[in-house]
């Protein structure tokens, strides 16, 4: 029944309720009855809910730029046994069309400020690296109108404990961040404030030292040496109230000079002046890798669960509260999950049954805390 779809639902006037496509023969049998007609199910059925079935088939019941953010992490090519639906297939490039196809869906169904995050692993065949997720990438940049934002490296403090004689143990995975045009919703700053920034480290009383000692010693004018010892107690003094971080210094004939540089630049200023001086404010930087345990949870038959927490960061940046979130290949379910805990409304689309129960029972489990009552 590869062309039956099956919503399984948590709200209490959606239960039992079935939808059902017809297949080449334009027939579907369910036990011995049997169905001439097709009911596609609006987008507010689908929403909030779990559906049993063949992705591809789902994903074109979905009208056009319907979805704000797609995150998920197909099967990996002849990695592991997920109960049937891609993955399975005989060559590298059966494997990219068949995710191609999908890819497609996902493309046409995203609205124009959305994302879509694929989740990829390599495969190793015949001792040789094959590179997929590279190739899916290069071939999805070809075949459709959309930019590449991000490759983000998942990089597992915990991977397969099993070494190789001739060759290092494999131990991260890209998320590639595709999107449609420039104007992607991108909740940076209140991201950035969210997950909080680095605290400033303590300078102590010898801030700048050896700066002074250096300057001393340079074989800077005498009225070089004295601007640059101005400046210096200046940007030691910003230190000091908070007003930057740290600072460093080039002085000329001492350290190495910048490459390029225009006018009012660093280069330009140690030819003026013999010095520069280099202001780091201390601002946060979020880099495109994320370091994080493969995760485990207990009494889950899936063999391949991405962690919760790198999922929930792409929902934050990516989407806002209310945002549709959706994930094509569902598996245990930790984008729904993540959706959920976050206050976004989630499809999530799996082939496997079990797997589909196995999600049902985490959201079943989520506790959201109401914020509290200002007023009474």
């Amino acid at each position: 029944m590869a062309n039956q779809i099956r919503i399984i639902s948590r709200a209490a006037n959606m239960r039992g309720k079935k939808y059902l496509l017809k297949n080449k023969l334009g027939v579907i049998a369910e036990s011995t009855v049997r169905y001439e007609a097709i009911a596609i199910p609006p987008l507010q059925d689908l929403l909030d809910n779990i559906v049993h079935g063949d992705n591809l088939a789902i994903l074109k019941l979905i009208p056009d730029n319907k979805i704000n953010l797609i995150i998920t992490s197909p099967p990996y090519f002849k990695q592991r046994d997920y109960g049937g639906g891609i993955g399975n297939e005989k060559t590298v490039e059966e494997y990219i069309d068949n995710l191609l196809k999908v890819f497609s869906e996902c493309v046409r169904i995203l609205k124009d400020n959305g994302s879509i995050v694929f989740n990829l692993g390599d495969k190793y065949l015949e001792g040789n690296l094959q590179l997929i997720p590279y190739r899916f990438a290069v071939e999805a940049l070809k075949s459709f109108p959309i930019k590449l934002v991000n490759s983000i490296t998942w990089v597992k403090s915990n991977p397969t404990p099993r070494q190789y004689q001739r060759r290092l143990v494999s131990s991260a995975e890209p998320f590639f961040h595709f999107v449609k045009n420039d104007n992607y919703c991108y909740n940076f700053s209140e991201y950035m404030s969210a997950n909080g920034g680095k605290s400033k480290r303590g300078n102590g009383n010898n801030i700048g030292k050896k700066y002074f000692e250096l300057i001393e010693t340079s074989n800077l004018t005498l009225e070089q040496k004295k601007l640059a010892l101005c400046e210096l107690q200046e940007v030691i003094e910003e230190v000091k109230s908070g007003k930057i971080e740290s600072f460093r210094m080039k002085i000329k004939g001492i350290h190495s000079e910048p490459f390029g540089g225009q006018d009012g630049g660093r280069k330009y200023q140690l030819m003026r002046k013999g010095f520069t001086i280099i202001k780091i404010k201390g601002e946060p930087i979020k880099r495109d890798v994320i370091e994080c345990a493969v995760e485990t949870i207990k009494g889950c038959k899936h063999p391949a669960v991405y962690p919760l927490f790198i999922i929930k960061e792409f929902v934050k940046l990516l989407s806002k509260s209310g945002d549709i979130v959706l994930d094509p290949f569902m598996g245990s379910g930790t984008t729904v999950v993540a959706a959920k805990e976050l206050d976004r409304k989630y499809i999530g689309i799996e082939i496997n049954e079990g797997y589909c129960k196995y999600a049902q029972e985490r959201l079943k489990n989520i506790c959201i805390a109401k914020p509290p009552e200002l007023f009474r």
